[in-house]
């Protein structure tokens, strides 16, 4: 019940809301306040369950989405049925910002892995307000090589870090977006299992329980009660700077 309340106050948010989520997005994060008033105007909300598919890989990119509430996983999926997590969207995250330009297809497929409340535009709207907005453009066209140098640093560190230096990247990651403070040390709030660890890295989840497992009998984490636990953040650091 109290989720439910939840949920519907999340779906009722006001205009600065709306416009605080919107600049979340890297298409609109250096926005003049004017020009994200009219874009804001144009937002609507979308509820989705949990275990709900918000789009599939391959479906037409028809919106930008900023996450209300909740938390939407973001996955593409082999032939054979093996799944990569790409990210985890929680409150604040926007995403679909390539689709929203290009209308091309879905590179990934989104879910909601809790009950979810999300901000949309539609990207007949956007692309008209694009039009009619010479420095909006410029704007994109800007960000857009941004994100393409950035794309370019992930995939050298996708392709030349070992397991024990991804790992440590994305534990630290995890820790920033959903850490809490422990008398232990850092607790990463999402439990995640070892498998969706895995789909995030694309390795076996047997290489992440053995990498786990040895960094806990080393005293750098602890695994309780499906969460994870950074006892040593430096020690963590080091694999991470030694890749």
């Amino acid at each position: 019940m109290a989720s439910d309340v939840r949920m519907t106050e999340a779906t009722q948010i006001g205009p600065v809301e709306r416009k605080r989520l919107l600049r979340s997005s890297f298409l609109f994060s250096d926005l003049p306040d004017e020009m994200l008033d009219r874009l804001t105007s144009l937002s609507t909300t979308r509820r989705l369950d949990r275990g709900e598919l918000l789009f599939s890989r391959g479906d037409d990119g028809d919106a930008l989405y900023a996450v209300v509430a909740g938390l939407i996983r973001i996955w593409i999926s082999s032939e054979g049925g093996k799944e990569l997590i790409l990210g985890l969207m929680e409150p604040g995250d926007a995403f679909g910002e390539i689709a929203l330009l290009d209308g091309l297809p879905r590179t990934a497929s989104a879910t909601a892995s809790e009950d979810s409340v999300l901000l949309l535009i539609r990207r007949d709207q956007f692309l008209d307000f694009l039009t009619r907005d010479s420095g909006l453009a410029r704007h994109v066209i800007e960000l857009l090589c941004e994100r393409l140098r950035g794309n370019t640093t992930m995939l050298a560190e996708f392709a030349f870090s070992d397991l024990r230096a991804r790992l440590a990247r994305r534990l630290e990651a995890l820790a920033v977006g959903h850490g809490r403070r422990t008398a232990a040390g850092t607790e990463v709030g999402l439990k995640l299992s070892q498998s969706e660890l895995a789909n995030m890295l694309g390795v076996s989840r047997e290489a992440i329980n053995k990498q786990l497992a040895a960094w806990s009998q080393e005293g750098i984490l602890a695994l309780r009660q499906g969460r994870i636990v950074i006892l040593d953040a430096a020690r963590l650091g080091q694999f991470r700077d030694n890749s």
